[in-house]
């Protein structure tokens, strides 16, 4: 039995490219129920998130099964793939060293990310539901949460913080512990600003506050999650509530001063306050992180601390490609077959690409 993976992933192709691609969770059950009545597919699983479109299947001929993915994704999608790019295929121990690195996070955006995690299980019980998987997908990709479990515990890749939302997270946990009795304030309605609001609410921030200087715009982000709108020149008033503030405004000068401050922070009584500030040029003057009480983080220290995050979890990429390695030996012994070509592309890919059949007409964008 062969282990065949057709894909797309933000990797290599861009989203026009991907999008026609991308199968829909209403009509999941219905394509792998026609995927799996193809000839040549004897088990499948479809991976389709916003960054990567995965058809897994095991099949007797390899070639064959190839060429019904194709087929497949050509009929769903409208569009001709193209061979080897964007798409890549990958057989046997490439396509099963791609599932484990793709659940560990490896392949991720974001290195070391644990959402894909759930994105392919929420895929495998489609499969499983469907009644497209067997014995040998089965064991794949129980085999693969077992390896992503194993990566999380016994290496640091999904450690430390790596955007200006969980960095953020982060250091207000560190401020104030459990965030469950912090109310948080959005200054301004930006993207930025939003995502960072919405990982602290994500995290157990009790309420949200979202102030703008158009109160239309305010009131629709208060009500997306779950907040309250106030209008923009009431929002001092209610600084001594909080305990988080957010800014990104437009602001030509600084909103949130050391003056305005001092009687504000005299009313919350030494409980702290944690300003993260946005906004380019600053909303905040930087003398209020010298004022008692006052934790004021900028834009560039927060992508500082992401940037090292980041590094960190770099470093943990050889160790996690030796765990990976010792898996992908056990399972491709499992299915009695020999790597094809270590460290060479599949042995249908290199037959696809002798035969022409990588000139075929590229994706419309």
């Amino acid at each position: 039995m062969k282990i065949i993976c057709l894909g797309v992933s933000y990797q290599t192709a861009s989203v026009q490219v991907r999008e026609p691609f991308a199968i829909a969770e209403s009509v999941l059950g219905r394509s792998l129920a026609d995927l799996k009545a193809m000839e040549a597919i004897s088990e499948a699983v479809i991976v389709s998130t916003c960054n990567r479109v995965e058809f897994y299947a095991a099949a007797e001929d390899a070639q064959a099964a190839y060429c019904a993915l194709l087929a497949f994704a050509e009929a769903h999608s409208g569009v001709a793939p193209v061979v080897p790019d964007p798409f890549y295929l990958l057989e046997d121990d490439d396509a099963v060293r791609h599932l484990f690195r793709v659940v560990s996070g490896l392949e991720s955006m974001v290195l070391g990310e644990t959402e894909i995690l759930g994105q392919v299980k929420k895929a495998y019980a489609a499969a499983t539901t469907a009644q497209t998987t067997a014995r040998h997908l089965n064991k794949l990709f129980q085999r693969a949460f077992n390896v992503a479990k194993e990566v999380r515990t016994r290496t640091a890749i999904t450690r430390g913080p790596v955007s200006v939302g969980s960095v953020a997270v982060e250091l207000a946990e560190r401020i104030f512990g459990r965030l469950a009795e912090c109310h948080a304030m959005v200054l301004g309605a930006g993207e930025t600003s939003e995502l960072t609001a919405r990982a602290l609410l994500s995290r157990g921030v009790k309420s949200i506050f979202v102030a703008n200087r158009t109160y239309e715009r305010a009131a629709a982000l208060a009500a997306e999650m779950g907040g309250e709108a106030i209008r923009f020149e009431e929002c001092e008033k209610r600084y001594p509530e909080i305990d988080i503030l957010i800014s990104s405004t437009a602001a030509p000068h600084y909103i949130v001063t050391r003056e305005k401050m001092i009687p504000i922070m005299a009313q919350r009584h030494g409980r702290p306050l944690f300003v993260i500030d946005l906004a380019v040029p600053r909303d905040v003057e930087p003398a209020v992180n010298d004022m008692e009480g006052a934790y004021l983080y900028d834009i560039d220290s927060l992508q500082t601390i992401a940037r090292r995050g980041m590094d960190e979890r770099k470093k943990e990429v050889t160790r996690c490609e030796a765990l990976l390695g010792h898996h992908v030996t056990e399972y491709v012994q499992w299915l009695g077959e020999a790597p094809v070509w270590p460290g060479e592309p599949g042995r249908i890919h290199q037959e696809l690409r002798n035969s022409g059949k990588e000139e075929r007409t590229e994706p419309a964008t």
